[in-house]
């Protein structure tokens, strides 16, 4: 696990954290509901209906999961969000050999006021006699084995779940719009799996196909003033260890960039070292 801290440059207060699992689903099973539809006819009856149903599986195994996202209330707003969320992916690329083909991220389903789950309280308590609070924090403590375990093998039809239980599967919670938009931003799609506990979408991507990894650029930095026509971008160490990601302003020549001397100085870079650096406007 890759653990970032975000932090303003010469202030060593953490303001926030994101984090990368390079693998997921190989010691223990990574569990998910499918979301698939069963077409059912009767030539007796002369009816057909499509039924949705929700099949267990562990289709993540060797992926790699992105996530972990928390922001300070005072650092929101002014792309610092943009900074924790994205600096995963240039990360990524700093040694793309390292990580799954595939890219996942769990986004957080709908929860109530009261902290509850309609998509808990319809489905999973029945087989686990638990509220949804005290699984979550088994699952944390002790992975998902006993998820596996205990969830049915077989189909469940989604019609016979509470109208609360089915109207928030595969929704995002309230505060989770933004994170969802970044994550599209980047290619991620929503392809049918959700959460066991509240119901909430799974989003992926393959690993190349990255938005981040296929614009950025490896470049050579000169530290200075970029001058007049720089523009906005992310710019990494590309160093796996003491990896370092900074928003910025730069200015490209070829394949040089001209990179703030505070931001070299915080990346730990110097000029003619090599730095990854993604355009972002």
């Amino acid at each position: 696990v890759f653990c970032l801290m975000l932090q303003e440059i010469g202030d060593d207060a953490v303001l926030g954290t994101s984090a990368v699992k390079s693998q997921i689903g190989v010691s223990q099973p990574y569990v998910n509901f499918r979301v698939t539809t069963a077409a059912q006819f009767s030539d007796v009856v002369d009816r057909r209906f499509d039924m949705k149903l929700l099949m267990l599986v562990t289709e993540c195994a060797g992926a790699t999961e992105v996530g972990t996202l928390f922001l300070r209330q005072e650092a929101r707003g002014g792309g610092m969000g943009a900074l924790i969320s994205l600096s995963r992916y240039m990360l990524i690329a700093a040694a793309r050999e390292r990580f799954g083909a595939r890219i996942v991220s769990e986004l957080r389903g709908c929860i109530d006021e009261k902290g509850r789950s309609p998509f808990w309280d319809g489905l999973g308590r029945h087989f686990f006699r638990m509220d949804f609070h005290e699984a979550d924090k088994l699952s944390a403590s002790l992975g998902n084995q006993f998820l596996w375990d205990l969830l049915p093998k077989h189909p469940i039809h989604i019609d016979l779940l509470p109208d609360a239980a089915i109207e928030v599967i595969g929704k995002t919670h309230v505060d989770g719009g933004g994170a969802r938009r970044l994550l599209e931003s980047q290619g991620f799609e929503f392809g049918g799996l959700v959460d066991v506990f509240d119901g909430g979408p799974l989003l992926s991507v393959k690993r190349d196909r990255l938005k981040c990894l296929r614009e950025s650029r490896v470049m050579t930095v000169a530290a200075g003033d970029p001058g007049e026509g720089a523009k906005r971008a992310m710019i990494s160490n590309d160093r796996i260890a003491d990896f370092r990601c900074a928003l910025g302003r730069v200015s490209i020549d070829g394949d040089s960039a001209s990179v703030p001397a505070d931001v070299a100085d915080a990346l730990n870079i110097e000029s003619g070292d090599k730095a990854r650096v993604w355009v972002t406007e």
